[in-house]
Order: C-alpha cells, then sequence, then structure tokens
C-alpha cells in the first residue's frame, strides 16, 4: 500500500556540469570523464548549488502517521490530498507484522513481536481491536457526515492510520538529504520504503550525481 511512483523530473547530470562549469563561460553537450570528476568533486566538498538545477516529483502514497515525518524535510515541495474536500471512504494502513520496541533506544523499533490482539471475529473482514478501532472511527466519520457535519471536522475522528496521498517534488539535493537521512537502518521501517524507492528512480535518472551525493 505504500508508494512512490515517479511523476516527472527535468535535467541531467549534464544540467549539472553546464551548471557548475558556467562560472567559466564554459558548456558541455555530452558528458565526458572530466564531468564525472566534476560532480564528484561537488559533492565531495558540499559545492551544492549546482545540484539544484535539476528537479524531480513523485506521487506518494502512505498513512498518516509516515506522512507527518517526511513533511519535516521543508526543500521539498509538498501538495497533499485534502479530506475538507474528499469525503470518500478512508483506506487504513495495516503493517505486516508488528515490530517490537526497541530497548536500548527512546525511539524506533527493534524485531517483530508475537501479540495477541484479537479480542473477537467480525464478518466483515475485522478481526482484531487495531483493526476494530479503525472500523469504529470510519462508522463514526460517515455518521458525522450524514449528519451533515463538514469534512473539514468530521476527519478528526479518523486514525493515523488513514492512507492520504501526495506530490512530493523537490531539486537533486534536496532528495538526496531526505534519502540519506530516511535510509539509514535505525529510521522507521515505512519511511525507508519510500526512500528506497525514490533513491532507485532518482539512481535511474542522474546516475553519477546521485551516486556521487549518496556516497559523500
Amino acid at each position: 500500500m505504500i508508494t512512490a511512483t515517479y511523476v516527472d523530473h527535468m535535467g541531467s547530470d549534464l544540467s549539472v556540469v553546464n551548471a557548475a562549469r558556467v562560472s567559466f563561460g564554459k558548456n558541455h553537450t555530452e558528458m565526458t570523464e572530466g564531468d564525472t570528476r566534476l560532480i564528484k568533486y561537488l559533492a565531495k566538498h558540499k559545492h551544492i548549488s549546482p545540484f539544484g538545477h535539476c528537479f524531480a516529483s513523485f506521487h506518494v502514497k502512505a498513512p498518516v502517521f509516515v506522512a507527518r515525518q517526511l513533511v519535516k524535510h521543508k526543500f521539498l515541495r509538498w501538495n497533499e490530498i485534502s479530506r475538507r474536500y474528499v469525503d470518500d471512504e478512508p483506506v487504513f494502513y495495516k503493517p505486516d507484522g508488528w515490530r517490537g520496541r526497541s530497548e536500548d533506544k527512546k525511539q524506533g523499533s527493534d524485531d517483530t513481536v508475537s501479540i495477541d490482539v484479537a479480542w473477537y471475529d467480525r464478518d466483515d473482514g475485522y478481526n482484531s481491536w487495531p483493526e476494530d478501532s479503525c472500523f469504529i472511527a470510519l462508522e463514526a466519520y460517515q455518521k458525522m457526515l450524514e449528519l451533515g457535519v463538514a469534512p473539514e471536522q468530521a476527519r478528526m475522528v479518523l486514525p493515523q492510520s488513514t492512507m492520504t496521498e501526495w506530490y512530493w517534488s523537490g531539486s537533486l539535493d534536496a532528495f538526496a538529504d531526505m534519502c540519506n537521512l530516511r535510509r539509514k537502518e535505525d529510521t522507521q521501517y515505512e519511511t525507508r520504503l519510500i526512500a528506497n524507492s525514490i533513491s532507485s528512480d532518482m539512481m535511474g535518472l542522474f546516475p553519477v550525481s546521485w551516486k556521487a551525493l549518496i556516497n559523500s
């Protein structure tokens, strides 16, 4: 259910090269070995501005509790679906398993844990209390809409497992900063899924620059 789909991009590795070389009045029409070395030099020494001339956009779908972690990356542009305007039936995220709380950190998680969360079985497919709580919230949301409550208020009863979606756009260096942070092993698993997906696409779009930025 968690996806990051490529939408569009502008620029290439050559765009980075020409943005850097314009200081000397230079312009290349094809990448050379020297250009590859230049990109590596720029990334290594944190000369970031040339990377800002390349952009990419992604359409991301994830639960609210994941989106609220990723929206913190302020240099990436974000436009999200709004339940002030959309009142169709929400979809809820269901993880493949439950992760245990980390014993040596104040945040994060460790290995999968088995917990007895089944209170009773339902005929509608909801068979554990986390899912059942979503079902109850959905009933409340739909009832509030039926009673004429504005969607902008009715949405307050929906849980953080509610799926949301947004367009995420930004420069090459801004996405690299996000991926360098969110792909670390101690970050939340769900955010890593999105960062790894975006990183894979960016490697295909800007292979020289992305490798230099991710490894720098």
